[in-house]
């Protein structure tokens, strides 16, 4: 009775949500690449000539978050397991263009299906996985039942649950509880995470706590010196230079970010402002919100990746996904986005693993636990509003040594941090000889 409601329920979504999707799809072109892929046609040929080795695993990551999650625990599993058939998915077209990146090394890509019950036994049955490993708490029903019935094995790991997912899960708990009995096991970030997902109604012998593997990812991939001098030529930026990166920023940010930068500026004239909007699909909104701030000297990232040099532009806007983590690199000092709005804040690690002070607003609830590890050491600051911000700028920029101590701290906090991506491993080992 639960599925068959819930199926209803999936229908009746679809018929209000298609007209949207279709319109985003022919006037914007997104969604394009993935939606055939997601109701199940997959290019077969080139899938099935991938899946080669023994055992299958199939690793799903929805976006560019989980990928980085996901990425040290795939390297380390094709060490363990070199003979295994390895494939990745995603559910957005930027965590696929990102997993192709930082993790190059697996038989095959994919798009996860849309989930119903049709489309996810069609994909199911091509690929028939061993073993499906979930990254970051994906739970969709219709999938999770129907991979059991195959005989798979089933891993959520680097689970996390969020304040307001949890809300949400507790309204309808009865039925998430019929879900999760299909879970074979799951690693969680924290104490936290093990009590929320066992409140919704998983079996507590079913639950690990072990970490976050993104410090794993994240302390690798800062240790390459190459990425930085990669932007600094890119950008046309001259090492040493002041530079106030905002990443992930949301609607109403920027426009906090543009009146604080040109505070800023009668101190700090030379300082540049790189900004970074959470989602691509804004940059003409963010492109009109510059100019009409009153800032004409703008070059953005799809004009510099088509040959156009910066000519000291002032503000840099990328508009392109897949840079934050390198551009991060460059940074003097760092804003994190969707936190001076209720958006449950962004990643703080990416820039803290540069050894980055990182600034971000109030709300933070969707990262509470990187929240407390930065400002533990000093590396992480909660600024309420735009006038904090400033001042807080100023406090960071007119004194390097402090800059630099508390940043170092952040870094040595993350690094020191690391070795749940073998841990996780070792469940995916486990639960294959079983």
């Amino acid at each position: 009775m639960f599925y068959i409601l819930y199926n209803i329920l999936l229908v009746l979504g679809m018929i209000f949500l298609v007209p949207y999707y279709g319109a985003k799809i022919i006037f914007t072109g997104k969604y394009k690449r993935s939606i055939g892929p997601k109701l199940g046609f997959l290019d077969v040929k080139n899938l099935m000539d991938a899946l080669k080795g023994y055992p299958r695993i199939w690793v799903h990551a929805v976006s560019v978050g989980e990928v980085t999650a996901a990425a040290p625990i795939v390297e380390k599993l094709r060490s363990n397991k070199p003979e295994a058939c390895t494939l990745l998915s995603t559910s957005t077209e930027t965590g696929q263009e990102m997993a192709k990146k930082i993790v190059p090394h697996v038989s095959a890509f994919f798009y996860f299906p849309l989930d119903f019950p049709f489309v996810v036994r069609k994909v199911i049955d091509l690929i028939r996985p061993d073993i499906f490993v979930s990254m970051e708490t994906e739970i969709w029903p219709n999938f999770i039942r129907i991979c059991k019935e195959s005989g798979a094995k089933l891993l959520i790991l680097n689970g996390r649950i969020s304040p307001r997912s949890y809300k949400r899960y507790m309204k309808t708990k009865a039925f998430w509880r019929r879900v999760l009995q299909g879970i074979d096991e799951i690693g969680v970030i924290s104490e936290t995470d093990a009590i929320r997902i066992k409140d919704i109604g998983i079996d507590e012998n079913k639950v690990r706590v072990v970490g976050n593997s993104k410090y794993d990812s994240l302390a690798s991939r800062a240790s390459d010196p190459a990425l930085q001098a990669e932007v600094y030529k890119k950008l046309g930026i001259v090492p040493g230079s002041l530079v106030l990166v905002a990443g992930s920023t949301h609607y109403n940010e920027e426009s906090v970010i543009l009146d604080v930068y040109r505070g800023l500026l009668a101190k700090f004239p030379d300082l540049i402002l790189i900004l970074v909007p959470r989602h691509i699909e804004r940059r003409e909104e963010v492109l009109t919100g510059i100019k009409n701030s009153g800032f004409s000297d703008c070059i953005t990232m799809r004009e510099i990746n088509t040959g156009k040099k910066r000519c000291g532009e002032r503000i840099i806007l990328v508009d392109v996904i897949g840079e934050l983590f390198k551009i991060y690199s460059a940074a003097t000092l760092v804003f994190c986005g969707g936190s001076l709005v209720p958006r449950g804040g962004q990643n703080i690690l990416e820039a803290g693993a540069w050894g980055k002070v990182v600034l971000f607003g109030p709300f933070m609830d969707d990262f509470p636990l990187e929240k407390e590890l930065l400002e533990s050491v000093g590396a992480g600051i909660t600024v309420k509003n735009g006038n904090e911000l400033l001042e807080t700028v100023i406090q960071y920029l007119s004194d390097p040594d402090l800059r630099h101590a508390r940043g170092q701290a952040g870094k040595e906090a993350i690094f020191a941090s690391r070795g749940a991506s073998e841990k996780y491993v070792q469940m995916i080992l486990s639960k294959l000889k079983t």
